[in-house]
């Protein structure tokens, strides 16, 4: 009886059960936005995490040795790299060379190889065809004789120095080529012979056209995205549908158009001869110029529109304020307006920028051997010589100097706006 009344009193207690039901319902709370945002987390991981995971892991992968002929690999790691590697490796190796014929394994370890030298695919083929049956071998043979025998190069101490470059299951040799990088003989990073240095100057080529791009679109974009903010709704809307009228078309459709617009009998070329300004076409196509316009006329729109989002929460007052107080029109503005829009400018400079990084088909149509960008390469790697990793390099190095670009432009916007509140 006295125990049943002790609960009774705790429940009625002010605030004993009101606790337990505010825990309840937040953790019904909790719960109730894990399972909202489940469905686009899981979609995220899949269709992003994923894919760039991969990626990152191929600029470093090198299993194709190891995953076709895991005794050699591991024989291979072993040598000391003086002389040839010992005669179980080598038997090893023409085992494992002849039974590379099952299930596409002789293609992988060729194109591996070739990497590291063109003639090894030949190589593989020749001595595949050379090697005895395994009948007539035992266990005393002397493979270092018959594989010297059927091609002399595998006397070489380079010959296998090249193999177990690949042997490692990972590499930096991608990065490194990415860089425009090796290692030595030694071991050493060194600098790859100047004749055979290009992705440096690609990055820097990448970098200045995005950066090229970007301030021209801000310097298209801000009065414009100014002007419709400031007009009457009726015309804002009319002249937005024209900023938005370019999404209506496909992207192979409008750099292809700048082609025959920018052509040497091309429509600007004919109405700048037509109107007297210059006496022979203009050289506007397959070259920086090309790029620039193409490009610019694509990214102008996610220019426009960040900066008009912000501009018109912008109340105009502000700017009237300062006039009234007796400073100049341009000060007002450039002091007091232009301030407010820092959060726009640099949504739509940075959006801007990274999409023009990775920009692929516009450089490739209209511009000309000397601007393409990291993209271009990357496509190449990937569609033409199968050399994933090579690929996956160059994209994880652009990744990684977005997203450091991408950092210390945060930092500076926050601290300009620190020091201007």
């Amino acid at each position: 009886m006295s125990a049943n009344l002790t609960a009774t009193l705790a429940s009625t207690k002010p605030g004993g059960n009101l606790k337990a039901q505010l825990r309840r319902a937040e953790r019904l709370r909790k719960l109730k936005a894990i399972g909202l945002v489940a469905p686009l987390a899981l979609f995220l991981i899949v269709v992003f995490v994923v894919p760039i995971g991969s990626m990152l892991w191929r600029s470093v992968d090198n299993t194709e040795l190891d995953a076709v002929m895991p005794l050699t690999a591991q024989g291979l790691r072993d040598w000391d790299g003086t002389g040839l590697p010992d005669n179980a490796t080598l038997a090893a190796f023409a085992a494992e060379l002849r039974d590379s014929r099952q299930g596409g394994g002789l293609g992988r370890i060729g194109r591996r190889l070739n990497y590291e030298d063109t003639r090894y695919r030949g190589l593989l083929m020749t001595t595949l065809r050379g090697l005895p049956a395994p009948g007539e071998v035992d266990t005393d043979t002397d493979w270092a004789a018959i594989l010297s025998e059927i091609d002399p190069a595998w006397g070489e101490t380079d010959t296998w120095l090249g193999i177990q470059r690949a042997a490692p299951t990972t590499t930096d040799r991608y990065l490194l080529a990415s860089l425009d990088l090796e290692r030595g003989a030694e071991g050493g990073i060194q600098r790859i012979d100047s004749q055979d240095r290009v992705f440096l100057s690609v990055f820097q080529r990448t970098m200045v056209i995005a950066g090229g791009v970007t301030l021209i679109c801000l310097a298209l974009g801000f009065p414009l995205a100014y002007l419709l903010a400031t007009l009457p709704a009726r015309t804002s809307n009319l002249l937005m549908i024209l900023v938005l009228l370019p999404f209506w078309t496909s992207l192979l459709v409008r750099t292809a158009s700048w082609i025959i617009l920018l052509q040497s009998n091309g429509l600007v070329n004919q109405g700048l001869i037509n109107i007297g300004l210059i006496d022979s076409p203009l050289q506007l196509v397959f070259n920086r110029i090309g790029v620039f316009f193409a490009m610019v006329h694509i990214l102008l729109p996610f220019m426009v529109l960040p900066l008009y989002s912000v501009m018109k929460g912008i109340s105009p007052s502000y700017q009237r304020a300062a006039i009234s107080l007796g400073a100049h029109p341009f000060a007002a503005f450039w002091q007091v307006y232009v301030p407010q829009t820092i959060s726009g400018v640099a949504a739509g400079t940075i959006l801007v920028f990274i999409m023009a990084l990775g920009y692929y088909i516009t450089p490739a149509l209209v511009g000309g051997p000397a601007d393409q960008m990291v993209s271009y390469y990357v496509a190449y790697y990937t569609n033409t010589t199968n050399n994933w990793g090579m690929a996956a390099a160059l994209g994880s190095l652009l990744l990684v100097i977005t997203l450091l670009l991408y950092l210390v432009y945060h930092r500076l916007v926050n601290r300009k706006q620190l020091i201007r509140s």
